[in-house]
C-alpha cells in the first residue's frame, strides 16, 4: 500500500493554516514551517466574505468564528463630509440567503487562533527560517537558517507578500509601492462613549477610512485608513504611528469619523505596496499560494480570502495523488486560480469596489469546494 504524501508548507499565516487543514482534511501528512518563534495577536481586523467562510465551514470554523466576530447589517459606503450613502451592501441574514454563508468582521488573531485550532501542534515547526530549497531523487529538500533541514514530497509557498519560496524560485520583480500609507488601530468601543455604524468605507477625495466593530458584543472597533505620503517606505505590521498625525489627515471628515478618531489611543502604520502577479506559480514540486503569487492590496478586502480559497482547491487537486502525479497536480490549482485571483487583485487595485451600486455576486457566490476543476 503507497504511504501518504508528504507536503511541507512554508509560512503559517492564514493562507498557510488554511492549506495545512485542507490537506489534512483529504488525508495529506502536513508539516508547517514557520519563521517567527511565536504567534502574535496582531491588533487589525479581517472582513471574513462569505466566500471565504464556505471554506472555514469544511473545516469545522463556522460555529466559532460566528461565536467570536460580529455580524454587520451591511458594508456602508459614504460620502466623506455630508455622510451621503453611495452604496449601502446589504449583508446579515439576506446576503446569508443569497451567498449561503454569513460575512463576518472579525479580529485577526481570533481567525488565525480558529485556523491554528484545527492544525495540530505537532504538525508546526516555529523558528524554522527558509534558506534553500533543492529538489532531489528523495524528494524536496529543505535547508533552515539554523542549520537544520527537512525532505518532503512537495512544497507550498504560504509566506506571503515577502515569499522567501518565491525568491528561490524565481527572479521576481521588486516590490512597488504606492505612494500611500495606511493606519490601523484596535481598541475597545467603551472609548467611544456611543454606538457607530456596523461597517463604513467613508470615501473621500484622496484617502479613506473603514471603521467597523470586530467583536459581537461591539466591544472593540477597527479602523483602517488609505492616503498619499509617499515619502513613507516602511511595510511593516509593527511599525507605529502617530495619532495626532492620523487625526489631522482626516480634519474635516464627517462628525462620526472625528469621534472614532478622537478615542484612538495609538496607531499603527505602514506603507501600501503592490506587487505584479507571477506568470506561473509552480516549479517541479514547489508551488505558490496567496500573497506569495497573486498580492491583493487591501480595499476589496479580500486578500486573505483568496489565500484561503487557494487552500481549498488546492487540497482537491492533491486528493489521492501519489509522488508521481505532483507536478501534474499543481497545473490544474494554478490553472482553475489564477483567473479569479488576477480579477480580484485588478479590481482592488482600482479601489472603487463598492463605491457605487456593484454586483458582488461574482466575488462572494464563489465556493472553491464545489468550482469546476480546470484540465
Amino acid at each position: 500500500m503507497a504511504r501518504p504524501l508528504s507536503v511541507a508548507v512554508v509560512g503559517a499565516g492564514m493562507g498557510g493554516l488554511a492549506t495545512a487543514a485542507a490537506l489534512r482534511r483529504v488525508g495529506v501528512g502536513v508539516m508547517v514551517y514557520e519563521q517567527a518563534s511565536q504567534f502574535a495577536r496582531i491588533g487589525a481586523g479581517i472582513q471574513i466574505g462569505c466566500n471565504a467562510m464556505k471554506v472555514l465551514r469544511a473545516l469545522g470554523l463556522e460555529s466559532r468564528m460566528r461565536s467570536q466576530s460580529f455580524y454587520p447589517r451591511s458594508w456602508n459606503n459614504r460620502a466623506w463630509k455630508s455622510g451621503d450613502i453611495k452604496f449601502d451592501m446589504i449583508f446579515g441574514e439576506s446576503a446569508e440567503e443569497t451567498f449561503d454563508a454569513p460575512y463576518l468582521l472579525a479580529h485577526r488573531g481570533d481567525l488565525h487562533a480558529a485556523l491554528a485550532s484545527v492544525v495540530p501542534d505537532e504538525c508546526v515547526r516555529l523558528n524554522h527560517k527558509l534558506v534553500g530549497l533543492d529538489e532531489t531523487g528523495e524528494g524536496v529538500r529543505l535547508s533552515f537558517a539554523d542549520g537544520t533541514g527537512a525532505v518532503t514530497d512537495a512544497v507550498i509557498g504560504a509566506d506571503g507578500v515577502h515569499s522567501a519560496v518565491r525568491d528561490i524560485l524565481f527572479d521576481t520583480t521588486p516590490v512597488k509601492f504606492t505612494g500611500r500609507i495606511a493606519y490601523r488601530a484596535t481598541y475597545p468601543a467603551a472609548l467611544l462613549g456611543e454606538k457607530i455604524d456596523d461597517c463604513t468605507k467613508w470615501w473621500g477625495e484622496d484617502r479613506h477610512i473603514v471603521i467597523y466593530y470586530v467583536k459581537p458584543d461591539r466591544s472593540e472597533v477597527y479602523l483602517v485608513t488609505s492616503q498619499p505620503e509617499p515619502n513613507f517606505l516602511i511595510e511593516s505590521w509593527s511599525a507605529k504611528g502617530d495619532v495626532r498625525d492620523l487625526r489631522a489627515s482626516f480634519e474635516g471628515f464627517h462628525p462620526q469619523v472625528g469621534k472614532v478618531l478622537a478615542a484612538c489611543p495609538d496607531v499603527h502604520k505602514w506603507a501600501i505596496m503592490d506587487r505584479d502577479a507571477l506568470e506561473r506559480w509552480a516549479d517541479g514540486k514547489v508551488t505558490l499560494l496567496g500573497d506569495a503569487c497573486h498580492p491583493m492590496t487591501p480595499y476589496m478586502a479580500q486578500g486573505a480570502a483568496m489565500a484561503i480559497e487557494d487552500a481549498a482547491v488546492l487540497s482537491r487537486c492533491l486528493e489521492s495523488v501519489d509522488r508521481d502525479g505532483i507536478v501534474d497536480a499543481f497545473r490544474p490549482f494554478e490553472a482553475t486560480r489564477k483567473v479569479r485571483t488576477t480579477r480580484v487583485q485588478e479590481t482592488s487595485r482600482a479601489n472603487i469596489w463598492l463605491k457605487e451600486r456593484t454586483d458582488t455576486s461574482w466575488v462572494y457566490c464563489y465556493d472553491a469546494w464545489s468550482v469546476p476543476l480546470a484540465a
